[in-house]
C-alpha cells in the first residue's frame, strides 16, 4: 500500500489504516462522499481480442473465440493447474438497468446487451463447450458473442490495472500458441486492437467503483468532456477514417468514429461516450460501477497506467466537487475531429471559454488545451485535500510531462504512447515508400501493431529493442498470470478457484458457489464489499487444502469475509 502521504501546507488532515489512505472526515465537503482517495479505487479492465484463423476463413468467429477458451482451460490443467469452468453466476448480472433510474425491456434490447445468459449457438441452442473460465489470478476469461474477453481482476490502483490486464495479453497468447500446437489445428491469431475496419468495432473497457451518493448527471456532465479529449495521449492509433476505415489518413484513436451518442445504455450500437449501465457487482446502495466503454486497447504499458490514473483522479474530483466546468457544443462531432488530425492543432466549439489562461478566452479549444485544464484542476485537487502518496503524484507528474511534451515535440512521446508511437512507425515507413495512407501495406502494418505474437507483432519488436518504455519487468507480469491482486477479493475469489477449484461450482464478481461433493449443500457466499476477502484477511486458509478440515475452514473463512469491513469512504 501507498506510504502515509507528504502533505501540503493547508491541506485536509489524512489518515493511514490498515487499508491504505483514507480521508478523515473533516477533509470532505459537506454532503460529499467518495469511493476512493488520489488515484487509489477499485478498478479493472475488460479486453476484447480480435480474432483471426488465416487458413481456415469460414470458421465463425464464436466458434474460434470459443476455441481460444477451452485451449486456456486444457493448458493450465495439463500443467497441474485449476480453473473454474463453471456456469458463470448470471443471475448477478443486470445489463438492462440504467443509471439513470429505469430499466430497458428485454424485447427493446440490442442481443449484444444480453450479457446476463449463456452463449447461444447458430441453431438457439445453448453452446456446452467451455464459454467462461474464472481464473486462478481472479479474472475471467470467456467468450463474449464474437470475441474472446479478458476481464481482469479488481485492483486498487493504477499501476496493478496495468499489470493484470498486460497478465491478460498473456493469457490469451499462451491460449492461442495451445491451439497452434495441436496436430492439424488452424492457427487462430489475435490482435488487442478495436476494428477490423470492415464496420465492426469492439471494445477495450474500463471499470471504476464510484459513490453511490454521487448524482449521476453530475457525474455524466465532467466525463464527456473528459472522455472526449484524453484519446490524446491514451488512444492506440489507427490507418483510416471512418467506421470502415476507408477514408484514407492516420487517426489518434481506434474508436473514435464508432460513437453516436453523449450518454446511453447500449455498448454495440449507438455507442455513447457514458455509457450509463448499472450493475454495480458491488453493495447497491454503497456503490456503482461506472462503465467506460469508449478507451482504446492499450498495448503500452505506459498509455494503460496512465489511462487508468487520470481517469481515477478525475473522478475523485467530481466526487469531492472540485471538477472543472467545461462543456463541448458537439461532444461527438468533437471526438471525431480531434482523432482525425495527429497534429494536435484541430479545435473544437465550447459552449463558453475554457477557466484559465489557456487559449485566452476563444470559443475553441484543442483537445491537449481541454485536457490541460482537467490537468490543473486535479492538481489543485490534490495539493488541496493533501493527496501527496507515491502513486497519486506518480500519474499527477506524468500526466504534466505528457501534456507539456505534446505541445511542444509530440515525437517524443513516442517511448511512452501507442498513438505516437505508431504514427511515428508508419509515418517513417510511408515516406521513405513514397505511399499514401490508403495503402494497403499500411494497413496491415496497423494490425500487425497488435498482434500478440512476440515474433510477428510490431509492438512487441519495439518493446524488445527498447523503444518503448517499461513500466514493470516481464516476471511482475507473468507472476500476475497465475496470482490474484492481495488487496481486493479477487484474491478470495482466485485462490478458492487455485486452491479448491473442485468445489466450486459458480462463480460471478460477487458471489462464490461452492460444494464439498456432488451430493453434498451447495454454499453461496456474497462478497458486496469489494476489499473484502483480501490476502490480509485469509491468512494461512489456502496453505494445507489436502489437511483434515481445511473445507469447513474455507467456508468459515468465506462465511467471516463476506459482508465486509464498512468503511464510509471505502478504498485507499
Amino acid at each position: 500500500m501507498p506510504p502515509s502521504p507528504d502533505r501540503a501546507a493547508g491541506a485536509g488532515p489524512v489518515v493511514a489504516d490498515r487499508h491504505g489512505l483514507v480521508p478523515s472526515e473533516a477533509v470532505l465537503p459537506a454532503g460529499r462522499d467518495t469511493a476512493g482517495w488520489g488515484v487509489h479505487r477499485v478498478m479493472g479492465l475488460e479486453t476484447e481480442y480480435g480474432v483471426h484463423a488465416p487458413a481456415n476463413p469460414g470458421a465463425g468467429h464464436s466458434v474460434l473465440s470459443v476455441e481460444v477458451v477451452n485451449a486456456y482451460a486444457d493448458l493450465v490443467t495439463s500443467r497441474g493447474g485449476t480453473v473454474a469452468g463453471t456456469e458463470w453466476d448470471y443471475g448477478e448480472e443486470s445489463p438492462l438497468v440504467d443509471a439513470r433510474g429505469w430499466q430497458l425491456p428485454r424485447s427493446a434490447a440490442h442481443p449484444t446487451q444480453l450479457t446476463d445468459q449463456p452463449l447461444m449457438g447458430e441453431d438457439g441452442s445453448p453452446v456446452h463447450l467451455l464459454t467462461n473460465l474464472v481464473l486462478p489470478n481472479g479474472a475471467r476469461l470467456y467468450v463474449d458473442h464474437a470475441h474472446p474477453e479478458y476481464s481482469s481482476p479488481e485492483t486498487t490502483n493504477p499501476l496493478d490495472a496495468m499489470v493484470w490486464d498486460q497478465a491478460g495479453d498473456l493469457v490469451a497468447l499462451t491460449a492461442s500458441e495451445r491451439i497452434a500446437a495441436a496436430p492439424g489445428e488452424p492457427q487462430v491469431l489475435l490482435y488487442k486492437n478495436n476494428t477490423d475496419n470492415k464496420s465492426v468495432s469492439y471494445g477495450a473497457h474500463e471499470n471504476y467503483l464510484v459513490a453511490r451518493g454521487l448524482d449521476f448527471e453530475e457525474l455524466a456532465r465532467h466525463l464527456v468532456p473528459f472522455f472526449t479529449v484524453r484519446q490524446v495521449i491514451c488512444g492506440a492509433g489507427r490507418v483510416g477514417l471512418g467506421v470502415t476505415g476507408s477514408g484514407p489518413g492516420f487517426q489518434i484513436s481506434q474508436r473514435a468514429d464508432f460513437f453516436e451518442e453523449q450518454v446511453g445504455l447500449e455498448t454495440t450500437v449507438r455507442r455513447p461516450i457514458v455509457n450509463t449501465r448499472d450493475e454495480p457487482h458491488a453493495d447497491a446502495d454503497r456503490y456503482r460501477r461506472l462503465h467506460v466503454i469508449i478507451g482504446d486497447a492499450n498495448l503500452s504499458q505506459y498509455a494503460t497506467w496512465l489511462r487508468c490514473g487520470m481517469t481515477a483522479l478525475v473522478l475523485s474530483m467530481i466526487e469531492l466537487g472540485t471538477a472543472p466546468e467545461v462543456e463541448l457544443m458537439d461532444p461527438v462531432a468533437a471526438l471525431q475531429r480531434i482523432s482525425h488530425d495527429p497534429t494536435l492543432r484541430a479545435t473544437v466549439p465550447l459552449v463558453r471559454p475554457l477557466e484559465g489562461p489557456g487559449p485566452g478566452g476563444s470559443r475553441e479549444a484543442t483537445g491537449l488545451e481541454i485536457l490541460r485544464v482537467y490537468l490543473e484542476a486535479a492538481e489543485r485537487h490534490v495539493h488541496h485535500f493533501g493527496m501527496g502518496d507515491k502513486a497519486t503524484l506518480d500519474v499527477l507528474n506524468a500526466w504534466r510531462e505528457s501534456v507539456e511534451t505534446l505541445g511542444t515535440e509530440p515525437a517524443a512521446m513516442a517511448d511512452r504512447l501507442d498513438w505516437v508511437a505508431k504514427y511515428q512507425l508508419l509515418s517513417g515507413y510511408r515516406q521513405r515508400h513514397g505511399l499514401d495512407w490508403d495503402h494497403p501495406r499500411l494497413g496491415m502494418m496497423d494490425l500487425q501493431y497488435a498482434d500478440l505474437r512476440p515474433d510477428k507483432g510490431l509492438y512487441q519488436a519495439m518493446l524488445r529493442r527498447g523503444s518503448l518504455r517499461r513500466l514493470v519487468p516481464d516476471e511482475k507480469i507473468r507472476d500476475a498470470v497465475g496470482s490474484p491482486p492481495r488487496d481486493t477479493r479477487a484474491w478470495a475469489r482466485g485462490r478458492t478457484v487455485d486452491v479448491y477449484g473442485r468445489h466450486v461450482v459458480g462463480a460471478s464478481w460477487d458471489t462464490l458457489l461452492v460444494r464439498e461433493d456432488g451430493e453434498g449443500p451447495l454454499y453461496r457466499f456474497h462478497q458486496r464489499e469489494p476489499l473484502a476477502g483480501s490476502a490480509e484477511q485469509l491468512p494461512g486458509v489456502f496453505d494445507e487444502p489436502a489437511a483434515e478440515g481445511s473445507y469447513g475452514r474455507l467456508l468459515e473463512a468465506l462465511a467471516r469475509v463476506q459482508a465486509g469491513p464498512h468503511r464510509h469512504h471505502g478504498h485507499p
